[in-house]
């Protein structure tokens, strides 16, 4: 595809080390998405780098929103390696205006999908590059957007109306239509998979299929694990965001127990966030969250990356793993 730079074509010897340590330990490793990275001090992502490091966080996962100038200078070796990349990094904008992550690997248009296909390649030759094991994947949805019942949903939640005949009739009406048109959107995604699976399997990186914050996106617990039964964790598996999960659980369309335990010998790495209200990636202990379902619903080898947003402060950032820690969601 002719996006790689030679310089970077590299790693040291010291960081070879440190990815193969991630390789074999991975259930022991703390990862911390540059999502936090998002704030005017840390510009330079080296400066990041060493704030996290000094937190106590073992690796850096780096996020769709992360630009290729940040990508590279990451991939450089430094306090701590990365663990993951959370595709379609790096973030650019597409000859439509949108930026990359705004295109549907579930698409049925096959233009779209295609498109969306090859900027999820361009993660993955980075990530090939840099010797990782795991890139996110976001596996588009049934549409673009969300719902005009989803967003009443929410603003009736936000009310504190939540238990009434209309809650009841606009999650039934959400539900109605995306069974209505989900199968064409499914079989492209799964097509995309396939394709992304061929693509990243000769250079040992899983995809790990993130569950996500909409109730029009890709996928919900059922179709996660049809989507993942012709591969096994090497190639494929599941990748639970804890704050994307509670969304959909507090406004009563996927329960909570729909994900673990069917998805746990799936789950090959998590986002671990907090949530107040809907407000979600706050650090884990800043928010109300009950993680005792992810501590006994985790497998050990998942990989933890704590995706915690720009406007938390430092101290909870740097206090997240020992509260997960007591909670038996860390070891």
């Amino acid at each position: 595809m002719g996006v790689l730079n030679p310089k970077f074509s590299l790693v040291t010897i010291a960081k070879a080390h440190a990815i193969r340590a991630l390789r074999c330990y991975h259930q022991t490793v703390l990862s911390i998405s540059t999502m936090w990275a998002q704030q005017d001090r840390f510009q330079d992502l080296t400066n990041f780098r060493r704030v996290v490091a000094s937190m106590g966080y073992d690796a850096i996962e780096i996020s769709h929103s992360t630009a290729q100038e940040g990508l590279r200078a990451l991939l450089e070796p430094g306090e701590i390696p990365l663990s993951s990349l959370h595709a379609p990094t790096p973030r650019r904008k597409l000859p439509d205006d949108r930026t990359n992550s705004e295109a549907n690997l579930a698409a049925t248009d096959e233009d779209e999908r295609a498109l969306a296909v090859a900027e999820t390649k361009r993660t993955i030759e980075y990530a090939a590059q840099a010797s990782l094991r795991f890139i996110v994947v976001h596996l588009g949805g049934i549409g673009s957007k969300s719902s005009d019942s989803e967003v009443q949903l929410k603003d009736l939640f936000r009310r504190g109306i939540r238990h009434t005949e209309q809650v009841d009739a606009l999650k039934e009406k959400m539900k109605r239509q995306r069974a209505g048109v989900a199968e064409a959107h499914l079989e492209a995604a799964a097509r995309s998979l396939r394709e992304l699976v061929e693509a990243a399997k000769p250079h040992g990186i899983a995809l790990g299929l993130e569950s996500r914050l909409h109730y029009h996106e890709i996928p919900h617990p059922e179709e996660a694990l049809q989507l993942l039964e012709s591969y096994d964790n090497s190639a494929a598996g599941y990748w639970h965001d804890v704050g994307h999960c509670e969304v959909m659980a507090r406004l009563g369309l996927i329960e909570r127990s729909a994900w673990f335990p069917a998805l746990t010998d799936r789950t090959i790495g998590t986002h671990l966030h907090d949530v107040d209200g809907l407000l979600d990636h706050r650090a884990p202990g800043n928010g109300d969250v009950d993680w005792r379902y992810i501590a006994a619903g985790l497998p050990e080898t998942a990989l933890r990356v704590f995706e915690i947003d720009q406007g938390q402060p430092d101290e909870k950032v740097a206090g997240a793993p020992a509260f997960l820690r007591k909670l038996g969601v860390v070891s």
